[in-house]
């Protein structure tokens, strides 16, 4: 992600931030220039403090502390880009669902930021019926006994995130249960949004879908029993040789998930290395290989394997870090060649896509 600065006295601030901790000046986020900027007060509106004049309003969900984009005022539009995507959102009469659905927002607003950046095509399901997208975020509580509890999943373009992977400690208890070496919700998100991909950038293109089964296996497999036998037997031993996670291992289409997500994971670290401008020279002989620079927005860069050169000595050194405060690993993966084939896959296809109009 990027590095912002409070427009009004230049403090550095986070892309959630809605108000300077330097100045105290109310902040807005831009998504159509990708810039957080300073408000003052307009009236029943608000204009950016070094602006053209344009006045805006926040988001609706502003008021439940959970977006601090900005629409304009002069439309009809009361939800930003990325919150008029929710279908469903927490019952907000419990205050832990409110505490719950900022962390899955924040989330979510970084994975439309990534979406924004790559210049992927989206649409919500009032805009497109068959193809756009929604999200649901749902609750186990309250449910009967007999009803299977909500899964995290995603079908025919709607997205489920259970609002329990908003707890930390039920999360970190599902990781350890499921022997997972990373659980996030930013990882929950990139990981579904590549299921949305898959069908909308693969499933109907024929060539792309015979390329992509030439790297991931043919789909077409049984999806459940080939999650069951996943589930009951495990991944294949040579797992780690051919795959990102072992969860990879249970179906070409998860297969395609993960490494979709591990894309974003990847070039998002980078571009905030890039933004911090970090420069790694290790103070060993022969640690040549794990010099870096990250001079280049990767998001925009064409070389994947400029992408890759960078990003390897840079979670090297994340690692490196975070074991020395006890942490576990920022980036607790490897890249085996057929795992960086895919990824390079995934890089061609983001690069084709025609910029937006």
């Amino acid at each position: 992600m990027k590095f912002f600065q409070c427009s009004k006295c230049l403090h550095p601030v986070f892309f959630e931030n809605t108000v300077c901790e330097n100045c105290s000046a109310p902040l807005g986020y831009l998504s159509s220039e990708q810039v957080l900027v300073a408000l003052e007060k307009d009236g029943d509106a608000w204009t950016a403090v070094e602006g053209t004049g344009q006045r805006f309003h926040y988001c609706r969900n502003h008021d439940s502390g959970v977006c601090n984009w900005l629409i304009p005022a002069a439309g009809e539009k009361t939800l930003c880009s990325a919150c008029e995507l929710n279908r469903t959102i927490p019952n907000l009469g419990d205050p832990g669902n409110v505490a719950a659905w900022q962390n899955i927002e924040a989330a979510k607003h970084r994975l439309i930021y990534s979406i924004h950046r790559f210049g992927l095509p989206l649409q919500n399901k009032a805009e497109a019926p068959a193809t756009g997208l929604a999200f649901d975020f749902l609750s186990d509580e309250g449910a009967p006994p007999n009803v299977p509890g909500i899964s995290t999943g995603h079908t025919r373009g709607c997205i489920t995130i259970n609002i329990a992977e908003a707890d930390p400690a039920h999360r970190e208890w599902t990781r350890t249960r499921m022997a997972e070496p990373y659980r996030t919700l930013i990882g929950h998100f990139r990981h579904e949004i590549g299921h949305y991909y898959w069908e909308r950038l693969v499933r109907s293109a024929p060539d792309t879908l015979t390329a992509f089964r030439g790297l991931f296996g043919d789909e077409r497999t049984d999806y459940a029993a080939a999650l069951q036998q996943y589930y009951d037997d495990g991944p294949p031993p040579d797992w780690p040789e051919r795959f990102l996670t072992a969860y990879a291992a249970s179906h070409p289409w998860e297969d395609w998930a993960e490494t979709w997500a591990h894309y974003f994971h990847i070039v998002d670290t980078l571009e905030t290395a890039y933004a911090f401008g970090f420069r790694l020279r290790p103070r060993r002989d022969g640690a040549e290989a794990f010099c870096m620079q990250a001079d280049f927005d990767p998001y925009r860069q064409p070389d994947f394997d400029a992408i890759i050169a960078a990003g390897i000595p840079l979670t090297l050194a994340v690692n490196s870090l975070n074991r020395s405060m006890g942490q576990p690993d920022l980036y607790p993966f490897v890249l085996p060649p057929p795992a960086r084939e895919k990824l390079r896959f995934i890089h061609r296809l983001i690069k084709e896509i025609p910029p937006p109009a």
